[in-house]
């Protein structure tokens, strides 16, 4: 879902005022207190169960897109650039990254890494693990950061250089997501398809090993004793990550002792977990959006009139206190305010600037028949994947028959839902779905630009010459200011061509027992070896 970045409607995520400071505007009776770190271990731990809310399709870093394998390959590989807790940049595997002009990148390979099988990183590992995905036959699903690569080659002993077809400010930031990783030439190599897979495995340098993959089971992971970052040294000998998917099951597990914390804790479990004896409830930082997508702009939806009138029938309040247990805030845009990390500051600023959604059922009517869609069909998926969904889908249904609209609601499987942000095919006949939608980067512009003209992400097929000029002008911007303006302008014209339908905005989640402390509360989770930083409460 987000996930694909898209499933992503699994979670709860992405917070107004993380980023943006002041406090949060929670709806109902679901106040929360936003916290960016749980407190630093005091010792070691020998084991911790962990809970994912879903297996892993796949460890191939090409494939990771979404909550499960993210959470895991967080801990086992790294990325050119690493995004810290607070959403800043810093070096990753390159020590160095520079660019001599417009059209390169420019890394300077960390020396003395190892890979998990005793071997050394070195230049022609990076250039294999990235031309993997401008492989049209692997079939990446981060692609969409490739599309302004010409080429990736060594230029060094320890250096790549990455040619660019135009200048992408982006791609730098993108090289601390899964876009980044960096895997071993010859583990790629040598295990071919199999690679990413219980069989394949993977061999990638981060503070833990992929130790053993239970199939519909579990993934456990082993603390490597040659991680190269001391700062990060494993003080959990060996990390089990269960997979729990019904939302009752996950709650029980935590509030038993079965397992010691999971993210994106089931909204439905906020009430126990928040006074539960054996451990605490944290909410923090998120860069996600709660969202309706128009899949198909050549049917009903491709009237803006339309998009708007199902946007003003929609009571965000409502589907916020049964889908989010009131712990979220009306969306006015459908990039989360969260993700301004470049840009804070102004982001307050320009955000202030945008109309707050209108519940205006009579004036959604008027527009619904001004397009002269009354009556008309639309094909909704939803999914017992996660509960949200499902309420959601229904207060949608519900929502859009109030104005005249009738939605056929098409229930799939959750690994159906997912190949909706994936493959092409699988959006078949749909018109809207639902996604709970994270960003990876500290930069707006990850949103925004997948609304441009062919971008892999781009579901709805939608297509505005002025917009993707101004996508390309900010990528041509280095300073953060001056793009963050440029971003600010294609936000309100994805608000006001109502590109997606933006619903609201949740905190990152995650629940400790009190014998564990040390991991982050926020998003960066997906890309930082929160597990490393597990331990000893006591």
């Amino acid at each position: 879902m987000r996930t694909s970045r898209s499933l992503a409607a699994l979670a709860l995520v992405a917070l107004v005022a993380a980023a943006c400071g002041g406090s949060p505007r929670p709806v109902g009776s679901g106040a929360f207190q936003i916290s960016k770190d749980t407190p630093p271990a005091k010792g070691p731990v020998d084991s911790v169960t962990w809970s994912l809310y879903g297996e892993p399709q796949s460890l191939d870093y090409a494939y990771a897109f979404d909550y499960p394998p993210n959470t895991v390959l967080a801990n086992v590989c790294e990325q050119l650039q690493r995004i810290t807790p607070d959403l800043k940049m810093q070096p990753g595997l390159a020590v160095a990254s520079s660019a001599p002009d417009a059209k390169r990148w420019v890394y300077t390979i960390r020396p003395g890494v190892r890979f998990h099988d005793g071997t050394t990183l070195t230049a022609d590992d990076v250039v294999a693990s990235l031309q993997r995905h401008l492989d049209p036959k692997i079939g990446s699903y981060w692609i969409s950061a490739f599309t302004n690569v010409a080429s990736v080659e060594k230029t060094g002993p320890m250096q790549v250089t990455v040619h660019l077809k135009k200048p992408d400010q982006l791609f730098n930031e993108e090289m601390g997501t899964s876009a980044g990783t960096v895997e071993s030439a010859a583990t790629l190599n040598r295990a071919g398809r199999s690679y990413g897979t219980p069989d394949g495995g993977v061999n990638c340098t981060g503070p833990y090993t992929l130790d053993k993959w239970q199939k519909g089971q579990s993934i456990t992971l082993k603390r490597f004793d040659g991680y190269w970052d001391a700062s990060l040294k494993p003080k959990a000998a060996t990390v089990r990550n269960v997979f729990i998917q019904d939302p009752s099951t996950r709650v029980n597990s935590m509030l038993s002792g079965e397992v010691d914390g999971g993210y994106l804790i089931p909204m439905s479990g906020f009430a126990k977990l928040r006074n539960a004896p054996n451990g605490k409830l944290y909410f923090g930082p998120n860069t996600t959006a709660v969202s309706l997508i128009p899949t198909n702009l050549k049917g009903t939806l491709g009237d803006v009139r339309v998009r708007k009138a199902l946007s003003m029938a929609l009571d965000r309040p409502g589907i916020i206190k049964a889908a989010a247990g009131g712990v979220a805030t009306p969306a006015k845009a459908p990039g989360a305010t969260g993700a301004w990390g470049i840009a804070p500051e102004a982001a307050k600023g320009y955000y202030a600037k945008l109309p707050e959604p209108a519940h205006d059922v009579a004036g959604a009517k008027q527009l619904v028949q001004q397009a002269g869609a009354t009556g008309k069909k639309l094909v909704m998926t939803t999914s017992t994947v996660a509960p949200e969904i499902g309420v959601i889908a229904n207060a949608v249904q519900a929502a859009a028959r109030s104005i005249g609209l009738n939605v056929e609601l098409r229930s799939v499987a959750p690994d159906a839902y997912s190949a909706l942000f994936s493959d092409p095919k699988a959006r078949s006949g749909v018109d809207l779905m639902m996604t709970t939608w994270y960003d990876s980067t500290p930069d707006p512009l990850e949103f925004y630009g997948i609304l441009q003209t062919g971008n892999f992400s781009n579901y709805g097929g939608y297509s505005n010459p002025a917009y993707d000029k101004l996508v390309d002008q900010a990528n041509t911007q280095p300073n953060p200011a001056a793009r963050a303006a440029v971003v600010a302008r294609l936000q309100q014209i994805a608000v006001d061509e109502m590109v997606w339908i933006p619903l609201y905005e949740v905190p990152h989640s995650l629940f400790l027992n009190r014998k564990v402390t040390g991991a982050p509360t926020g998003i960066t989770q997906l890309m930082y070896p929160w597990a490393a930083m597990l331990g000893s409460a006591g």
